[in-house]
């Protein structure tokens, strides 16, 4: 991780039932010891997870191996809790469940945590230390072919949405930022019809542990327009994952609002019709 960070700010923390950490897929060994080892880690409601969520793990991968010294060891989706009560959030066991079999079905080195949907809503930052201890303190980190300890950085893989909302004033907390960016860092997949130097500069403090990462291949899919197809009756069939697909139609999820509250219905309509206008 960077040089003279902060030391992790979270030193304990809640589990729920039954819990174990997912580390099947967490490579220990680095390949090339000259590296430093990292593991990306997206939080999202994934309410579902569509093919874009995935891609991004892939576009950072190759911005990786082409752009900086580091070697991605592990990848991890974090759904979110129910307690985050955003407007189509599907519950905790389905949404863990199709991340799982995006993960298992289409990629050789993803993982799923549920370590953050099956409890109480926690802050990204701590989520970010959850990953810290348990790879570095419980697992040990690391090795180099030659046997050395090396501690692995974890970043936060996300889109330039959250990027936005990081640089308005009043939304994130300046120590969240600073532990965030400044202790982790972070790759941004930019997104289709974004602008994201106003909201660099607004961040530049971290600038260093922004990593930008451009889309070579524009695609604007995304869980809401999912969400508004499947109550429309449409096919989300290559949108997803087939698994995925297959999992939705099975247990027939998403046919309407939800059980949230008029005035989260109204705000789901409200996102659903920006999804559809905006291009």
């Amino acid at each position: 991780m960077p040089a003279d960070v902060p030391p992790r700010r979270t030193s304990s923390f809640t589990y729920p039932p039954n819990y174990s950490f997912p580390n099947a897929r967490l490579r220990q060994v680095l390949r090339d010891s000259a590296k430093q080892p990292i593991v990306l880690v997206a939080c999202g409601s994934f309410s579902p997870v569509t093919y874009l969520h995935l891609r991004m793990f892939e576009m950072a991968k190759d911005y990786v191996r082409q752009n900086t010294d580091f070697e991605i060891v592990g990848g991890y989706l974090s759904p979110v809790s129910d307690q985050y009560k955003k407007p189509g959030l599907l519950n905790a066991h389905h949404r863990v469940n199709m991340c799982s079999l995006a993960a298992e079905q289409t990629s050789p080195w993803l993982m799923v945590d549920p370590w953050e949907a099956y409890q109480n809503y926690q802050r990204t930052a701590v989520v970010l230390d959850h990953f810290d201890y348990e790879i570095n303190t419980v697992l040990g980190g690391v090795q180099t072919q030659d046997g050395e300890h090396r501690d692995v950085r974890i970043m936060l893989l996300a889109g330039s949405d959250l990027i936005s909302t990081m640089s308005e004033p009043g939304v994130w907390s300046y120590q969240d930022l600073e532990h965030i960016l400044g202790r982790y860092g972070t790759f941004i997949i930019e997104r289709a019809g974004s602008a994201m130097e106003q909201a660099i500069d607004s961040l530049a403090r971290w600038r260093n542990n922004i990593y930008m990462i451009p889309q070579l291949i524009q695609n604007d899919v995304s869980s809401t327009k999912v969400r508004l197809f499947l109550r429309r009756g449409l096919s989300v069939r290559y949108l997803l994952p087939a698994a995925v697909v297959d999992y939705i139609e099975e247990n027939r999820l998403y046919l309407d609002d939800g059980t949230g509250t008029d005035k989260d219905k109204g705000k789901e309509r409200e996102r659903e019709k920006d999804a559809l206008t905006t291009r």
